[in-house]
């Protein structure tokens, strides 16, 4: 069984330690190699000094104690002992690989800070720092793991700096490496850490709640031990042959709970957790069928962590009772295995064997997903708050229709849940059914909710969504695409501006590229190609005129050119510019449907399925009446209609009301059409008209005709209705 681990910073700790706890758990290892890096570090700082005062080998030394105690393997244990050799000694990855391997090498490499490059801000250089951890982190996670020991130690020592810098680097610790620790599951380092920046951050806090529980140590040890005892003798009654462990809880445990529910130490009952071990995943629930039939559980605290794992791959079974003398405790039952998980996380995956490590080393999703951020993302600022934000393991469970397990952020919505399946099903997304209903998209999930999510061809991301999603990724593919549509609107603006511009000198972009006349600019000014200079102008970063300076052929025309022509240019410029924003502003506001390669076309709606922003539309041809617009999925669209069809889109500039249709099926109640009526006009929706019709079995049949701007309004009031007691469906007419 995994032992609690005890990172307590050592002062006397020598090499012939490290290599008796390595024997210990791995007699086959290289202790030639242990025992040279050893000395390889203590030379490499011979004469630096700690801030404590103590002789710096006295760091990497702890650090690989750390990684002996999460029984990692070799090359990792070396570098820990080398990790700071080339930041500091100025020893060359070269020297390292030579000396040891390749493998060793890479870890140190990894763990290298950013130290040549000049940043604005210690912030902007530590962000950075992170960015390269990430990149280290997804060839090889050994990176990580040996970066959380370093911290480890550091944190054990931090007494020796100023406050200032105490609390920054507390604070960094417990908004980057603890929630590390908590994907990487590694519970025994996360709870270390977060004591050790409570202890930094809110010391009268944490000294007080030093007192208060050495206060009651020897109450609280006998109270154990007595539980202990009973739990042991109701088990072994089933035959149950157990190991059961208790502790009490972790300071900053404590202090979540007293910020969470506003309450003092004395006020907080559940103190104390217990850990009950058995063989295999039959006693686990074997175990937690007589916890609770011998005490009292606690309604809402049982989670079942086996059938649904977290990210991490933490197991348990977690249920609270009320045990001996009336007091409240958390029990977590597991198994061997689960355990030595729980407390050493991915830690507990590695082979001790040379040249197992990298093959076997444990693949996270999380982790890619940070690298594919870490390359969209220009924005350090925004990078830092993807780490802080997405790497938090507490989220929400949720169910694909196939019945498969997701986890998201707390307070995720459909959107996330969309992107998390796939971009083009985010893209698309108008809504969401939730264990059969349909909600809006900023309805937010709960654990056990039951996903479907619905969608529109027509449907395209907005600026509004990035308002809506948790999750980093989901927030990133929104800006991707706003992005490449902002581009692309660019590129023909600027396009058109330069063609413009050309033109006053007899030419054009075409003949310009043939005779290869940018490739002073381009050179010049890094531009790859003709495209990317027409999104630089349309952006406004480049004028045409900056252009035209720069063309061989027509530098000179433009320096002679008359104030006259130069005005010309300057007005194209402002013009298009001016254009182009109405364009995108307005888009022909007073027509709803845009037609293919038609203008002044005669438009209708189809009475039979009523079209709104946000259905798939087609359009078809009418002998008389111009152009009819069917939803993609109506009836009355056979094969006979498809041959007069055209091609036609929602435009997106168009904000007038739609008459939609729903028939709302209730029980039969006195007031129920009243209800219903105010709950329409509370979500801001104007009701046309309303029928209501008493059926034989007891049931009320209404129908409303409503007016919405889109799909999305439509799918927002369908939710509030359909969360009236009184109603059984609500479905489109």
């Amino acid at each position: 069984m995994h032992q609690n681990l005890d990172f307590s910073h050592e002062r006397d700790i020598s090499i012939d330690d490290l290599v008796r706890r390595v024997e210990a758990y791995y007699p086959e290892a290289n202790f030639t190699m242990l025992r040279k890096a050893y000395h390889f570090a203590e030379k490499a700082h011979l004469g630096q000094k700690r801030s404590s005062g103590e002789d710096y080998i006295i760091h990497p030394i702890n650090v690989a104690a750390t990684l002996i105690r999460l029984r990692m393997d070799l090359d990792t244990i070396v570098a820990g002992l080398l990790h700071d050799v080339v930041e500091d000694c100025n020893v060359s990855p070269t020297e390292i690989e030579r000396e040891f391997n390749q493998g060793v090498s890479d870890l140190v490499v990894g763990l290298t800070k950013i130290s040549k490059i000049k940043f604005k801000s210690k912030e902007e250089s530590q962000i950075e720092n992170f960015r390269k951890m990430v990149v280290a982190m997804a060839k090889d996670l050994r990176v990580i793991i040996v970066k959380l020991a370093d911290r480890m130690h550091n944190m054990r020592t931090l007494q020796y700096v100023s406050d200032e810098k105490q609390k920054k680097i507390a604070q960094e610790t417990l908004d980057i490496y603890v929630p590390l620790a908590s994907r990487l599951g590694i519970n025994s380092v996360k709870s270390e850490l977060e004591d050790l920046c409570l202890r930094f951050l809110k010391p009268e806090i944490y000294y007080r709640l030093a007192e208060k529980v050495s206060m009651k140590k020897s109450e609280r040890d006998t109270y154990i031990r007595e539980v202990i005892t009973t739990i042991k003798e109701k088990l072994f009654e089933y035959s149950l042959h157990t190991e059961v462990k208790g502790r009490p809880k972790h300071f900053y445990s404590i202090y979540k709970k007293m910020t969470a529910r506003g309450v003092d130490f004395e006020q907080i009952q559940d103190l104390l957790a217990f850990r009950i071990i058995v063989s295999n995943i039959t006693e686990c629930y074997k175990a937690l069928g007589i916890i609770h039939s011998s005490f009292t559980p606690i309604p809402g605290r049982f989670k079942d962590y086996i059938a649904i794992p977290k990210v991490n791959n933490y197991q348990s079974l977690h249920t609270a009772v009320i045990g001996p003398r009336a007091e409240r405790i958390e029990i977590q039952i597991r198994t061997n295995e689960m355990d030595e998980v729980a407390e050493a996380g991915v830690a507990a995956h590695w082979k001790y064997k040379e040249g197992l490590a990298g093959k076997s080393a444990p693949k996270l999703d999380w982790v890619q997903e940070l690298l594919e951020y870490n390359k969209n993302s220009d924005n350090t600022r925004e990078f830092l708050d993807v780490i802080k934000n997405d790497i938090d393991l507490d989220g929400v469970f949720v169910f694909t229709p196939k019945g498969d397990v997701r986890e998201l952020k707390y307070g995720a919505t459909p959107l996330d849940f969309a992107y998390e399946i796939h971009t083009e099903v985010g893209h698309h997304c108008v809504g969401a059914k939730i264990n059969g209903k349909i909600v809006p998209l900023r309805h937010i999930l709960k654990s056990g909710d039951s996903i479907e999510i619905l969608t529109s061809k027509t449907q395209a991301p907005s600026k509004d969504w990035l308002n809506i999603v948790k999750s980093s990724k989901a927030r990133s593919k929104i800006k991707q695409w706003l992005l490449k549509i902002e581009r692309d609107e660019n590129r023909e603006l600027g396009r058109d501006v330069l063609e413009k511009a050309f033109k006053v000198f007899g030419t054009n972009i075409k003949a310009l590229k043939k005779n290869n006349e940018f490739k002073e600019l381009f050179d010049k000014e890094h531009i790859s190609d003709e495209e990317e200079m027409c999104v630089l102008v349309g952006s406004g970063k480049f004028t045409a005129k900056q252009i035209l300076e720069y063309i061989p052929s027509l530098r000179e025309a433009v320096s002679k050119q008359e104030t006259t022509d130069i005005e010309k240019i300057t007005e194209i410029e402002s013009y298009s510019n001016k254009m182009t924003k109405n364009v995108r502003n307005k888009t022909h506001s007073d027509n709803a449907i845009e037609v293919d390669g038609m203008s002044d076309v005669m438009v209708r709606m189809a009475r039979c399925c009523n079209p709104i922003p946000g259905d798939g539309i087609v359009g078809f041809i009418t002998r008389g009446r111009g152009i009819t617009v069917h939803t993609t999925a109506c009836n009355r669209v056979d094969a006979e209609t498809l041959i007069r069809t055209i091609k036609v889109s929602w435009n997106k500039g168009f904000s007038f009301t739609h008459p939609v249709t729903v028939r709302v099926m209730t029980q039969d109640k006195p007031g129920i059409l009243s209800l219903i009526s105010k709950t329409i006009n509370n979500c801001g929706i104007n009701i046309r008209s309303a029928m209501a019709k008493s059926m034989p079995d007891r049931k009320g049949s209404f129908i409303f005709e409503i007016e919405v701007k889109d799909y999305s309004e439509l799918l927002k009031t369908i939710s509030n209705i359909e969360a009236l007691e009184e109603v059984i469906s609500v479905t489109r007419v």
